[in-house]
């Protein structure tokens, strides 16, 4: 549906508002002038909403509510912190869908094509582009963090840094982890946690890549049955897809709401003036996110020959969703229609995306280094050339064990502390800001891997190669 003249008056009516709105707040003096700028700005929001109505899709619908979500929280910020149960209802129903959508979709996927040598190829193809990507994404994290020197200056006193000493050219004394704070796990634990003990306690705790396991186990063993007992599973392992896809259409016409009261909620609850306070590593960070997008994302979109706005496009609304709800398992379902809507097959989807999810995180790679390096500049500690770099190993298998959970990169962040002997008092700092982080981290994680997914469809030769749903067309134009 193409943008009309009227299209264009309402959302350019309602920027204009909205900016005169905000002025009106910065320059107006007194009770009148604050009203005037509130009034305006709703007024600005009442003229996009009108823009929304005549656009048929969700993604319109979603920026306005977090532009309305955002001036519910500064003008009501009360009422506002209220309004999280509405979030919290659709992220109870999203992942009711996610468990049965990956193991749908992976069975179907390797059990219908048949081929297991490509599946061998899918997976080791992924995991080499994951792990250049995420590596990629940590040297940029630490480069953006030394340019900008944003932990510097941040009086951390020694006592609280657990006895280290600042280093004005001394070294810094180790540190043994404080009782009841987590050490970082070992790498056979992290193995042994990719394959599920039981199947139920892998959906019940969200376990997407132990659920993912088992779906490729599943749908080896599926692939080696004779075609007559294969069949009547497979059948219901599509059937069961296809309604899971339906499942998320009817769910993400909630989305906006969810989308309004959770920015609502984050606004409400910190309040405008927390962004000030590290407002420079905030920028920091999110200039790296764009150095990312800028340096890696779309020159591997070049090279691989995937269109840049198309894919631009069709990531839109999962990462909307994302950036709002700082939950990557709440746009999971909706990016997976997306990319199968843009031209990825299903198998390829239902393959990389979940894998994606534990190994492919790009915007928690950018943040932990950065938010290392962080914590030693806050406590005056200097890490050398060696001690970077083994930093950035330590990290590369940490990130693996990052979740679709908002905010779980605050756990990985504590236990690389403990094994880098860093404070933990920084950490607590960055909290304050880590919800504006979390946006921007849980949208890149998304974008990632939906280009991870692309990547692999063009490197196998079978982007565009198949028909699209139906159901999974029709819940993408709504």
């Amino acid at each position: 549906m193409t943008l009309t003249k009227r299209d264009y008056g309402f959302l350019l009516a309602g920027v204009v508002l909205l900016a005169v709105g905000e002025g009106f707040g910065v320059v107006g003096h007194g009770t009148a002038g604050h009203g005037s700028g509130v009034l305006l700005r709703w007024a600005g929001l009442a003229m996009l909403a009108g823009y929304a109505l005549r656009r048929r899709s969700l993604t319109p619908w979603i920026f306005v509510a977090m532009v309305v979500g955002a001036e519910l929280g500064i003008d009501a910020p009360h009422f506002a912190v209220g309004l999280r149960v509405f979030s919290d209802i659709f992220l109870r129903l999203i992942k009711t869908i996610v468990a049965p959508l990956i193991l749908a979709t992976l069975i179907t996927g390797i059990a219908g094509h048949g081929d297991m040598k490509s599946v061998g190829r899918m997976a080791w193809k992924s995991l080499v582009y994951f792990e250049v990507i995420t590596t990629l994404a940590l040297v940029i994290g630490l480069v953006a963090i030394h340019v900008t020197k944003a932990g510097v200056g941040l009086a951390v006193p020694a006592t609280s840094a657990g006895g280290l000493s600042p280093s004005g050219g001394g070294a810094a004394v180790s540190l043994t982890p404080a009782a009841g704070q987590n050490a970082a796990p070992a790498w056979q634990e992290f193995v042994l946690h990719v394959f599920p003990e039981n199947l139920v306690k892998s959906i019940a705790e969200g376990q997407i890549l132990q659920v993912s396991v088992f779906g490729v186990f599943f749908g080896i063993a599926l692939a080696a049955l004779p075609e007559e007992k294969r069949a009547p599973v497979l059948r219901l392992t599509e059937s069961i897809s296809e309604v899971m896809f339906q499942f998320t259409n009817i769910v993400m016409y909630f989305a906006p709401v969810a989308v309004g009261a959770a920015l609502a909620y984050t606004v409400g609850q910190m309040g405008a003036g927390v962004l000030v306070n590290l407002g420079k590593l905030v920028l920091t960070y999110y200039g790296a996110l764009v150095a990312l997008a800028g340096l890696v994302l779309v020159p591997v979109m070049l090279l691989f020959r995937i269109p840049v706005l198309g894919f631009a496009r069709a990531v839109a609304e999962p990462a909307s969703i994302a950036f709002a709800t700082s939950a990557s398992e709440a746009a999971l379902p909706r990016a997976m229609e997306a990319m199968e809507a843009f031209g990825v097959p299903r198998k390829i989807v239902a393959f990389v995306i979940p894998a994606g999810y534990s190994f492919n995180m790009d915007g928690a790679a950018v943040y932990l280094t950065l938010a290392s390096m962080f914590v030693a500049q806050a406590a005056g500690l200097h890490l050398s050339v060696g001690e970077q770099i083994g930093m950035v190993l330590l990290l590369m298998l940490a990130s693996k064990g990052v979740s679709g959970v908002p905010r779980a990169t605050l756990m990985v962040l504590m236990a690389t502390a403990a094994s880098l002997h860093l404070p933990a008092e920084p950490i607590f700092v960055i909290l304050g800001v880590d919800a504006v982080m979390d946006m921007g981290r849980t949208t890149a994680n998304v974008v990632g891997n939906c280009l991870a997914s692309a990547v692999v469809a063009r490197w196998e030769g079978e982007f565009r190669s198949e028909a699209v749903s139906e159901v999974v067309l029709g819940g993408m134009a709504e």
